[in-house]
């Protein structure tokens, strides 16, 4: 089951601070099991790591091409990364 373990790094672009673009994916994170962090960058996007479970990531992914409500998306860069063992989703 360890080798189904994967993790993304994501760079979501648009209109995804000040919505709760962060806490609205840490919600859907913590639900689908998946670890990791959302932090807002300094040029507006942000960037969010997930790692767990690669259905469950894929599933998180999905959530984050729209976001909450209020969110407008305009592209998302992935990177796929070496899981690191995280164990809880946390907002930076």
């Amino acid at each position: 089951m360890a080798a189904d373990l994967i993790r993304r790094r994501l760079v979501v672009h648009g209109q995804v601070q000040g919505v709760f673009y962060r806490d609205s994916t840490r919600e859907q994170a913590e639900s689908a099991g998946v670890a990791g962090w959302a932090h807002n960058r300094d040029d507006g996007a942000v960037e969010v790591v997930l790692e767990g479970p690669s259905q469950a990531v894929h599933e998180v992914v999905q959530f984050c091409q729209s976001g909450p409500r209020g969110a407008q998306v305009d592209s998302i860069d992935s990177t796929e990364e070496e899981p690191e063992g995280l164990s809880s989703f946390e907002i930076r």
